[in-house]
């Protein structure tokens, strides 16, 4: 064999390795378009799998304006206070209606602070609302506390062995029936006006 058929074959030999390289890199050009063109599609899919978290779909499945937790549908003519029942509310009735009228909802009752007592009624003091009888506080001091909070206080339990408190405008012996015990008038009404308390009666 002469030296330039050997020439000729070895130039056909790179040209077919040098064909097969360009080859092989067309193929993975071709195959990285193919994936650029899925993920440039990708976003679009997602968008219209998120389509139906829109507000129009809210809408058509009832929103959340419906939820339970955000309260009632208001019923047309009828205060929210008159529809549901607020006993344990903190808020104003005018405050609830008020929500009622702007929103088209009655608010969800809510509850009070147990630990600040009872709501308090503007037009009726705490002492005519609940039973402070052995509450040792005289009424204004709790009455005040209720206007001042809006709250009527939780009743405090007296200290029995002090007594029983003392109402300012009467004396204890016009309270409580002392006639067993040995002190005189003045020396009990004396310790009722000092104490704040009507002192136990004691047995001769």
């Amino acid at each position: 064999m002469s030296h330039t058929t050997t020439l000729r074959r070895s130039r056909t030999a790179r040209r077919a390795a040098s064909a097969m390289v360009i080859a092989v890199a067309a193929l993975g050009l071709t195959a990285c378009q193919g994936n650029d063109s899925a993920s440039s599609s990708a976003p679009h899919s997602s968008a219209s799998a998120s389509a139906p978290h829109s507000p129009e779909a809210k809408s058509e499945t009832g929103g959340s304006a419906n939820d339970a937790s955000s309260g009632t549908a208001k019923k047309s003519g009828m205060k929210c206070t008159d529809q549901i029942n607020y006993a344990g509310d903190s808020r104003s009735n005018a405050e609830i209606n008020s929500i009622g009228e702007d929103t088209g909802t009655c608010p969800a009752p809510e509850k009070g602070d147990a630990s600040k007592g009872i709501p308090a009624d503007p037009n009726t003091k705490c002492t005519n609302q609940i039973d402070y009888g052995n509450d040792p506080r005289d009424n204004a001091t709790i009455n005040s506390i209720g206007s001042d909070t809006g709250y009527c206080p939780p009743v405090q339990k007296g200290d029995t062995s002090k007594g029983v408190p003392a109402d300012p405008n009467t004396k204890c012996t016009n309270q409580i029936d002392y006639g067993n015990d040995p002190r005189d008038n003045a020396t009990i009404n004396s310790i009722g006006s000092d104490t704040g308390y009507c002192p136990p009666v004691q047995s001769k």
